[in-house]
């Protein structure tokens, strides 16, 4: 069942973010980083402990059976789930204890299982939207607030451009004016690519990214991924197929049990007895 989304007011074309407001820390540059994550429901332990690190500019994978905690520790990633411990950090920024929203102000970005969107809305009507809500609350560069105003505006005005140009990139340009809600379900999985690319995120977290996709759009996106990744940002995948990420990704965790059982290039970690068993 596809969710859909209550649609937001945009508020006026007006800083948002203070100037000392989230922004990279000391070290900038680290890419996405969980250390330490643990999460209980109940008696349950459903992640024990992880740690991982997306560099920038790198596609990382994280793999696992059903029900190793991979789409848990993402929702630990972007605010959706508060860790018993742990802590999570974007380039630096403490992210641990922010809300969804602001991890998104502060460049993280993320797709689900389940696609979400603005399903009354058409195709492009969601994305134009996704970049107007990034225009209005991300802060712009600039030396003054009537500079930064300005930048402001020209990227609200500049969303329906934005719209149609990563429409086409992920592939579903055809569709533009239809309803979300009557598109095939793998056009529905790339509007939530496409919607999250508005953001221009500095990370990335595709969860289970080619379900629902056919085997020639699945190809398209494996190399649309490496070539998101090689634009800088850090992306973070999830799948059940080791072998399907193999030649996807720079980097692999293991997940089982919600424990990292094995990371490293992805050869090696194919190699290693811990993931031959699972």
């Amino acid at each position: 069942m596809l969710t859909p989304l209550p649609i937001p007011t945009l508020p006026d074309p007006a800083p948002v973010l203070p100037a000392n407001g989230p922004g990279p820390g000391p070290e900038a540059g680290e890419g996405l980083r969980a250390m330490g994550v643990t999460v209980r429901f109940g008696g349950t332990t459903a992640v024990d402990g992880a740690a991982l690190t997306a560099p920038p500019g790198t596609v990382t994978g994280l793999v696992g059976p059903a029900g190793s905690g991979k789409t848990t520790l993402c929702d630990v990633l972007t605010g959706l789930c508060r860790p018993a411990r742990g802590t999570v950090r974007l380039d630096g920024a403490e992210l641990t204890g922010r809300p969804p929203h602001e991890r998104a102000r502060c460049g993280l970005a993320r797709t689900f299982q389940r696609p979400t969107a603005f399903w009354s809305l058409t195709v492009r009507e969601n994305v134009r939207l996704a970049a107007e809500i990034h225009a209005v609350t991300r802060r712009p560069p600039g030396r003054s607030a009537r500079d930064r105003w300005r930048r402001r505006r020209a990227a609200r005005h500049a969303a329906g451009e934005v719209a149609d140009e990563l429409l086409e990139r992920v592939g579903i340009a055809a569709y533009a004016q239809r309803p979300a809600g009557s598109v095939p379900p793998e056009v529905a999985r790339l509007l939530e690519l496409a919607r999250a690319l508005a953001a221009r995120p500095r990370a990335l977290v595709l969860d289970e990214p080619w379900a629902d996709l056919s085997e020639p759009r699945g190809r398209a996106l494996e190399v649309l991924v490496r070539d998101l990744a090689a634009e800088g940002p850090a992306v973070l995948l999830t799948g059940s197929d080791l072998e399907a990420l193999i030649g996807v990704c720079d980097v692999l965790y293991v997940l089982d049990a919600g424990r990292v059982v094995a990371s490293g290039p992805p050869v090696e970690v194919r190699a290693d007895p811990r993931v031959r068993s699972l």
